[in-house]
């Protein structure tokens, strides 16, 4: 028997982003039920730009396979890239075909993606350029990049020590280890590192090869794009960026999409 899934709620909307919201702040105590929820939303979002029946979909850090399973109850061939194995172990057995991989360095060819896809992985590489680039160089001519990201000047930019981190790292690392009796999860400059909107946004529309789909808050109820437009106060009020981009530039890819991926697990 298939399991019922709820449908996915109205992007942009207040129910969804409550919704969303709520899920957040319970995601230490159910975080099945957080990600489960986010996932839905998210490939939700990136159905809107693309069929994602039988297309090729590689989700990049994407920790236990959350993003994995929904994309592949959507009817994609989707793989999953998690540079941690305790990740990948969260919740037992990971996806079958997930890889242990880094991606800065993705072990599939160019141009095998129909969609690459991460979520809130780009605040945790020391390196943000060369990571899209990465995302970039695997997609096709014509497929979609999804990235997201919370940015550092947000009220939840320094993760689970938020909103301390607007008084500094390190006086936010010690709040949280006094206040929990144990060290965070993120130590800034290590696992977690400052990304900021107005940057990103200038850098990925120089890029010659992807054209911006969409630059937008993430959970926003109303007028998420407009947010993004305004210097200052969105590197605040943007709380996490979505950016959907379509590649442009054509890489040398003789063989087709299902034959290269098959090659580069082989």
């Amino acid at each position: 028997m298939t399991e019922a899934v709820e449908p996915p709620l109205r992007d942009p909307s207040l129910r969804r982003s409550l919704t969303l919201f709520r899920a957040f702040l319970r995601e230490r105590t159910d975080p099945d039920r957080c990600y489960s929820l986010l996932a839905r939303d998210a490939v939700a979002q990136v159905a809107r730009h693309t069929d994602l029946r039988g297309r090729i979909v590689l989700d990049v850090g994407g920790g236990p396979g959350h993003f994995t399973e929904e994309f592949r109850r959507r009817g994609a061939h989707a793989y999953l890239f998690e540079p941690d194995p305790r990740e990948l172990g969260a919740r037992g057995r990971p996806p079958e075909g997930a890889v242990v991989a880094d991606g800065y360095l993705l072990p599939v060819p160019d141009g095998v993606a129909d969609v690459c896809f991460t979520s809130n992985v780009l605040e945790h590489v020391a390196d943000p350029q060369t990571f899209l680039s990465e995302l970039v160089r695997v997609t096709r001519p014509g497929g979609l990049v999804y990235v997201s990201f919370t940015n550092w000047l947000s009220p939840w930019g320094g993760h689970e020590m938020a909103p301390w981190h607007y008084l500094g790292a390190s006086r936010a690392r010690e709040r949280h280890r006094r206040r929990t009796g144990h060290e965070a999860k993120h130590t800034v400059g290590e696992n977690l590192f400052p990304v900021h909107i107005g940057p990103t946004l200038r850098q990925v529309r120089a890029r010659e090869d992807v054209r911006v789909v969409s630059a937008r808050s993430r959970y926003w109820p109303v007028l998420p794009s407009a947010v993004t437009r305004i210097p200052g106060l969105r590197e605040f009020a943007t709380w996490n960026l979505l950016l959907i981009l379509r590649r442009t530039a054509a890489p040398a890819t003789p063989l087709g999409n299902q034959a290269r991926l098959s090659e580069a697990r082989s």
